[in-house]
């Protein structure tokens, strides 16, 4: 079936060889000669392009901004950015801005053809470019979320308690670590299991609607209310009600919110009586709560009668261990979607990049990335190089002119212990140490020797101050982090690099 590419170049030459390339494969192409003029085709043909050829260089406004325009769009068109021979670091910034794949000039009809196939299988597989997920009125059990990590184990502990009664739960954590998950667990491990699940997101709803929506409201109410409205309240009657990002509730709202907590009753808009209501409430945030209080923004009434529970979620980049088992999980779950002829693995060193990554979108942008990966996968196992929007972002890795990606032994970030990713490191030529083997310590790789060249047990403060070396490193010179893994105070950890003379900015360098 014919797609319908946009070509966006300054060039009216080669606006006409792309437009033909795309042609002579079965396409249809539309052209624009700057960014703004693509914006203005998008508006014309709405939904019917599916895949964007960018030019970055371009007066009026450049491939960047326009990528931007893009963004702020919340646009999902896959866009393949194009640059000259050398332009690299201009496609490594297009990549961090969402692009999706990159051709350089001048391109083969090949490469092109291949660039476009694989943008519209992505497209082709979800329009709105997001990987299936769970059906929202599907229950989620405790089992079903995975976790290696002792932070979020200590997590589900909490929560598996909190589903024994009903007592309102606060769900802290950063966009993106599954805060609606745990809730739902909550929900399905309680004696409301079979009862209403309203899940209602505070910040995506106009202030002058949100009391409407949440308590309902009468015919007549107000102006437009030409029917009477039940609120999210009195459909979770008899079951479980969660707030999302309740931290974005008007302060006039935040009132009638607390006469729920406390009494059990509503004030729908324009009744003349309140209305009982059975909930219970499970809310969750990603702002600090207590500085909201402070700044008084919120109600610190509200805050002592739903922070009777709280349950904080850590950042994926605080648990790094749940990153292989999310990744299998992600990658077994996509693959049966695709119903793969095959199953589908994953290379050592395409998980050593993703435990690399600080994933600042945490399990959502992960799953995304998976999710990508899979679609456009074209053998039995995922490489680094199926993740180059990740790569572009980690220290240490490269992306080259072929698309391809590589790291420097001497900065690549080091992976996560070799038993949880079943790896020894990132370096392809590392092999685990035989027991029998007499090889001095180096701290580039993901082990420690016990024994010296002599085939003696090493010293005690030698082994202690390779790990120091080794955990500076891993965790990039996070101190707090440091000293918590190794299970030692700040102050005794900053002694220890005292005494073995460890420059913390520069862990390996070996002290003069």
């Amino acid at each position: 079936m014919a797609a319908h590419i946009l070509v966006i170049d300054d060039d009216p030459v080669q606006r006409r060889l792309l437009k033909n390339m795309i042609e002579r494969n079965g396409h249809v192409a539309h052209v624009a000669e700057n960014g703004r003029a693509g914006l203005e085709v998008l508006d014309r043909k709405g939904g019917l392009i599916s895949v964007i050829l960018l030019d970055l260089m371009m007066p009026e406004m450049n491939g960047t901004a326009f990528l931007a325009a893009l963004a702020e769009r919340e646009s999902t068109i896959p866009v393949i950015v194009q640059t000259g021979q050398g332009g690299l670091e201009t496609v490594v910034t297009a990549m961090r801005a969402g692009a999706f794949d990159f051709v350089v000039k001048p391109v083969s009809p090949e490469r092109l053809g291949v660039a476009i196939e694989n943008a519209l299988k992505l497209e082709q597989r979800d329009p709105h470019g997001r990987p299936g997920r769970r059906n929202r009125s599907e229950a989620v059990q405790f089992d079903d979320i995975v976790s290696a990590s002792p932070e979020m184990l200590r997590v589900i502990d909490l929560a598996r308690r909190a589903a024994q009664s009903n007592i309102p739960v606060v769900i802290e954590g950063e966009s993106g670590v599954g805060k609606e998950m745990v809730a739902r667990a909550i929900q399905a491990a309680s004696d409301r299991a079979h009862k209403p699940f309203v899940t209602v997101n505070c910040g995506a709803i106009p202030h002058n609607l949100v009391e409407s929506i949440l308590f309902g409201h009468e015919k007549g109410a107000f102006t437009g209310a030409v029917e009477r409205h039940i609120g999210k309240f009195a459909e979770a009657d008899g079951g479980t009600i969660f707030l999302d990002e309740i931290g974005d509730l008007p302060l006039e709202v935040q009132v009638k919110l607390l006469r729920a907590v406390q009494q059990g009753e509503i004030e729908t808009v324009g009744a003349r009586a309140p209305q009982k209501v059975n909930v219970r409430l499970i809310s969750a945030t990603n702002k600090d709560l207590i500085t909201e209080v402070k700044e008084g923004r919120f109600r610190e009434d509200l805050y002592y009668r739903l922070n009777v529970f709280p349950i904080t979620i850590p950042a994926l980049r605080r648990r790094k261990e749940d990153i292989p088992v999310l990744v299998r999980s992600f990658v077994e779950r996509f693959a049966g979607e695709q119903k793969l002829a095959t199953p589908l693995t994953l290379s050592p060193a395409a998980i050593a990049l993703l435990t690399a990554f600080d994933w600042p979108g945490n399990i959502r942008q992960l799953e995304n990335a998976i999710f990508r990966a899979v679609v456009l996968a074209q053998g039995p196992e995922l490489q680094a190089s199926d993740f180059p929007q990740i790569a572009t972002q980690v220290p240490g890795y490269t992306l080259t002119e072929s698309g391809s990606v590589t790291w420097e032994a001497a900065t690549a970030p080091v992976s996560a212990r070799a038993a949880d990713v079943e790896m020894p490191s990132v370096y392809p030529d590392f092999r685990p140490r035989e027991a029998s083997e007499s090889l001095p310590p180096a701290a580039g790789e993901n082990t420690i020797s016990s024994v010296d060249r002599g085939g003696q047990v090493r010293k005690l403060a030698d082994v202690e101050e390779e790990l120091i070396r080794f955990a500076l490193k891993f965790y990039r010179g996070q101190m707090s982090q440091v000293a918590r893994k190794l299970g030692i105070g700040r102050s005794t950890l900053y002694r220890k690099l005292k005494d073995y003379g460890i420059d913390p900015e520069n862990p390996l360098k070996e002290a003069a």
